[in-house]
């Protein structure tokens, strides 16, 4: 069985030390403090949360660092658990670390880099913090409660979109078919991506599906949460859908006529390139809409 789940994170440095916190995996397992992101909540959300509860700290969520994804297996429950994990610049704005009350983290710390390489690290947050990954001790993922049964009516879909622009400045942009949400608006390219996939990979995936045009991702510009709670698609019936949609600035250096090469039935009518101008006087959806007021930043 393929479950899903997505994590926020947070990172803070202060004084050339950076916060770590006993992981959720496992005790004596460190990370930089956060956890899974609750149904319908945005994962800057998380963040706050989780960092308060690990450590005691409140903080603000500046700009979106990372997001990457990894599969575990769990033979013995026949489960195998993607998580898109997403890392964000924090800043404290009040309040002291100290031990978790509920047991599930042991402490919080400030460490320097050389401390934090001597500390079993899990891996993403060895990977974000520019230390050497290693292998946890088997065992280590076997999760602290059983994997929850699957909401018959609810949905979470993690996606990556993006700003998608050509040397002459045009912005490609995708028309989302009929009999789907938001039909008719004029959209970012992208989507959800599939089981076991990285969000630059599955991004570029879709420029050639929904645009036929291979480009190149540039920078990482943010997230934008969604929470639909009916909303009507092919299922045929209202559904409570949350989507996570992390979005990047993509290049295609060299553009061509954008064509729709994706199967027939699929939710993307038409593509089309546009200079900035002519976006003015499109549909667009909201995350289109806010990631084009982002061109001249």
């Amino acid at each position: 069985m393929e479950l899903r789940r997505v994590a926020a994170y947070g990172v803070l440095w202060e004084s050339g030390r950076v916060l770590v916190s006993a992981e959720h995996l496992a005790r004596g397992v460190w990370g930089v403090p956060g956890g899974v992101v609750a149904h319908a909540e945005h994962p800057e959300h998380t963040v706050v949360r989780e960092v308060a509860r690990q450590t005691g700290l409140t903080v603000t969520v500046g700009r979106l660092r990372a997001a990457i994804a990894d599969v575990v297996t769990y033979p013995e429950d026949d489960v195998a658990l993607h998580t898109d994990r997403l890392a964000f610049e924090l800043s404290v704005r009040g309040g002291t670390p100290h031990d978790a009350v509920d047991g599930r983290t042991d402490q919080a710390r400030w460490v320097t880099p050389a401390e934090a390489a001597r500390l079993p690290m899990a891996p993403f947050s060895a990977e974000l913090l520019g230390l050497p990954v290693t292998p946890l001790p088997a065992g280590t993922h076997r999760p602290r409660e059983p994997f929850p049964p699957t909401h018959p009516d609810r949905r979470l879909r993690f996606g990556a979109y993006g700003l998608v622009t050509d040397p002459a400045g045009r912005v490609l942009l995708t028309q989302i078919a009929e009999g789907y949400p938001g039909a008719g608006r004029w959209h970012l390219p992208g989507g959800g991506t599939d089981h076991g996939e990285q969000p630059t990979t599955g991004l570029l995936r879709e420029l050639v599906e929904e645009g036929g045009q291979l480009g190149r991702v540039v920078e990482l510009l943010g997230v934008d949460n969604l929470h639909n709670p009916a909303a009507f698609g092919p299922e045929g019936r209202p559904l409570d859908w949350h989507g996570v949609r992390v979005i990047y600035r993509v290049l295609v250096d060299v553009p061509t006529d954008a064509v729709v090469t994706e199967s027939a039935g699929g939710s993307t009518a038409r593509a089309g390139w546009f200079t900035p101008a002519q976006t003015a006087d499109l549909p667009l959806t909201g995350i289109a809409a806010s990631a084009i007021g982002q061109l001249g930043r």
